[in-house]
């Protein structure tokens, strides 16, 4: 699967909700998640661990600022608590992301306002492409389209993962 996406410092968590919503966002819930990354060699593996997601997804992405296009491999099921250890044993735990995600569509747009431990209030917009239908320059343009409704600033837009700037942090 592929997708164009970006991920910004939010000042005004508030109101990138209120924009939304008023623009008819399907709003999904909040989601308290921990992703633990693992060492891998190439791309990044996590496992994520939520009330509304549970995941273990494998991506390749550019660490650049602003819209950026990522390719990924997910596996959704209700039971990853039990391969965890599996994982743990085998590749080691390179970091955890704990966070508060509200979680929101406008088609097939993803948005999250998410309140990461240890680093603060962000927005992500990701714009997929299920079906393999359009091209990176669509998935660009929309992506560029909710940056402006959004108000994303330029100088707000993070060029790395949570993880990147968790372990800096360290």
């Amino acid at each position: 699967m592929k997708n164009v996406e970006i991920k910004a410092r939010c000042e005004f968590p508030g109101k990138v909700e209120k924009i939304l919503l008023e623009n008819g966002a399907d709003y999904k819930g909040l989601d308290h998640q921990t992703d633990t990354y693992f060492n891998v060699k190439n791309g990044r593996l996590k496992m994520r661990i939520g009330n509304i997601e549970k995941s273990l997804i494998y991506y390749n992405r550019p660490n650049i600022k602003g819209p950026k296009k990522s390719t990924f491999n997910l596996y959704r099921s209700d039971d990853l608590e039990a391969l965890k250890p599996l994982l743990i044993s085998s590749l080691g735990i390179m970091v955890e992301v704990k966070k508060h995600r509200k979680i929101f569509f406008i088609d097939h747009v993803k948005f999250h306002i998410d309140e990461v431990d240890g680093l603060g209030n962000f927005v992500e917009i990701e714009v997929g492409d299920l079906n393999d239908t359009k091209t990176v320059d669509e998935l660009q343009n929309l992506c560029d389209y909710y940056i402006k409704l959004l108000g994303v600033k330029e100088e707000n837009l993070i060029n790395i993962s949570y993880s990147d700037m968790l372990m800096k942090n360290k």
